[in-house]
C-alpha cells in the first residue's frame, strides 16, 4: 500500500511535475498531500466522480421539488413565508398554507382546511341535511295546518340549529326544555305513551299516514345524526361532547313523542 506526504508531492513537483501523477484507489493520502494537491487544482481519486454524481443528485432532487411544488401550487397551496400573511387558509393536518381553499377540503374552524370526509365535517352535514327534512316536514304540516305540531317542528329546528353553533362556537350546549318538557319528562313520555297519551307503542306501518310516516323519518334520521357525532366527538380518552351525544338522543325521543301526541289527538288542526 502506497503512502503520499507533502514531502513527498514536493520532491517530485520539484523533480519531475505532478501533471502526469497517478494515485491509485488504496493509496493513502496525508491530511497535508490532500490540501497540497487541492491548492495545486489536482484533483483526487474519485473526487471527479463524487463531484458528478452529487450534481446529478442535486439536478434530480430540484426537478423534484419544481415538480411538487408545481402540483402544490394548482392544488391551491401557497409559497409563502410562514411569517407572511399572504394566505388564506392553512392545513389541520400539516400546516401547509394555502392561497386558494382545495375543492375535495374546507374550512373545519377559522382557516384551518380537512378533507371533506372528516368525522366532524360528516357530523355537521348530516345536521345539515336532518335540518332540511325538518323543513320538509314543516311545509307539508303547514299544508294541513296542524299549527301546534308546526310549532313543536319550528322549535325542534332551532333546537337543532343551536346544537350546530355549540359545536362550532365550542360552547357547551345544555336542552332545559322542548315542546313544553324537560328532557326527564320527555324520556319519560317516550318511553310509557300509554301512560301519558293514552296510546300504544307506535310501529312504522304505512297504515299510520303521511304525517306520522314523515314524523318517525325525523325520528330515525337523527339517530344517524346522534351517530355521525359520537364518531366525531370519539377518541381514546372518551366522548368529548356528552352535552351534544346527550341532546341528540334526547331529539330522538321528542320526535316519538310528537308521533305520540298526534296519535293521541292533542295536535288539533285549526278550524277555520
Amino acid at each position: 500500500m502506497d503512502l503520499i506526504t507533502e514531502s513527498k508531492l514536493r520532491e517530485l513537483a520539484k523533480n519531475s511535475g505532478l501533471e502526469n501523477l497517478e494515485i491509485k484507489e488504496n493509496t493513502i493520502i496525508t491530511p497535508s498531500a490532500r490540501q497540497y494537491l487541492r491548492d495545486k487544482k489536482i484533483e483526487l481519486p474519485g473526487e471527479k466522480q463524487k463531484k458528478a454524481e452529487s450534481s446529478q443528485a442535486k439536478t434530480k432532487a430540484q426537478s423534484e421539488t419544481e415538480a411538487n411544488d408545481s402540483d402544490q401550487i394548482s392544488k391551491g397551496r401557497a409559497k409563502v413565508d410562514k411569517k407572511s400573511a399572504d394566505f388564506k387558509y392553512q392545513s389541520y393536518y400539516s400546516g401547509a398554507y394555502f392561497k386558494e381553499k382545495p375543492e375535495a377540503m374546507t374550512q373545519i374552524f377559522a382557516n384551518k382546511l380537512v378533507y371533506k370526509d372528516h368525522p366532524l365535517i360528516e357530523y355537521r352535514g348530516k345536521l345539515d341535511s336532518f335540518q332540511s327534512q325538518i323543513l320538509e316536514v314543516m311545509l307539508v304540516v303547514e299544508t294541513e295546518e296542524i299549527p301546534g305540531l308546526y310549532q313543536d317542528l319550528e322549535e325542534s329546528l332551532e333546537i337543532m340549529r343551536n346544537i350546530l353553533a355549540a359545536e362550532v362556537r365550542d360552547q357547551e350546549f345544555n336542552l332545559e326544555t322542548i315542546i313544553g318538557l324537560t328532557a326527564a319528562e320527555i324520556r319519560a313520555r317516550s318511553h310509557n305513551p300509554q301512560k301519558y297519551f293514552s296510546v300504544k307503542h307506535i310501529l312504522p306501518s304505512p297504515d299510520l299516514g303521511k304525517i306520522l310516516i314523515k314524523l318517525n323519518s325525523l325520528r330515525s334520521s337523527v339517530r344517524e345524526v346522534e351517530i355521525a357525532a359520537i364518531k366525531a366527538f370519539r377518541d381514546e380518552k372518551g366522548i368529548k361532547r356528552p352535552d351534544i351525544i346527550k341532546a341528540l338522543n334526547r331529539m330522538s325521543s321528542v320526535f316519538y313523542v310528537m308521533m305520540c301526541k298526534y296519535q293521541a289527538g292533542k295536535y288539533k288542526k285549526e278550524v277555520i
